[in-house]
């Protein structure tokens, strides 16, 4: 039998080590989560401005898609709907930032 096991100071110790890495992963799936969300915003900011900009036609997003899925080919979320939903979250919450400057007075 392993002395280890049943040393109080160890298990103590083991506690609060798990303790540590199970909290660092939270925070580093966080920050992944929020490094995700802004590039979603950048992707939609980009190509919804890009195509206002431009005369590109229908097939720019799927040309956009084919050629970003090409490049980075082992990263999810570039696919025509994603890249729809990425101009979608953009537009949607761009709107609400200027609702909110239009309905709260001024201090």
């Amino acid at each position: 039998m392993n002395k280890l096991l049943d040393n109080t100071e160890y298990k103590t110790w083991l506690q609060t080590l798990k303790t540590k890495i199970r909290s660092s992963q939270i925070k580093a799936a966080l920050s992944v989560n929020a490094e995700l969300i802004k590039l979603y915003w950048e992707i939609g900011t980009v190509i919804s401005r890009k195509q206002k900009e431009s005369k590109w036609g229908s097939g720019f997003i799927r040309q956009l898609s084919i050629d970003l899925k090409k490049e980075f080919p082992g990263m999810k979320g570039f696919s025509e709907y994603n890249l729809r939903m990425c101009i979608r979250f953009y537009l949607f919450y761009s709107q609400i930032d200027e609702i909110c400057k239009q309905t709260v007075p001024e201090l």
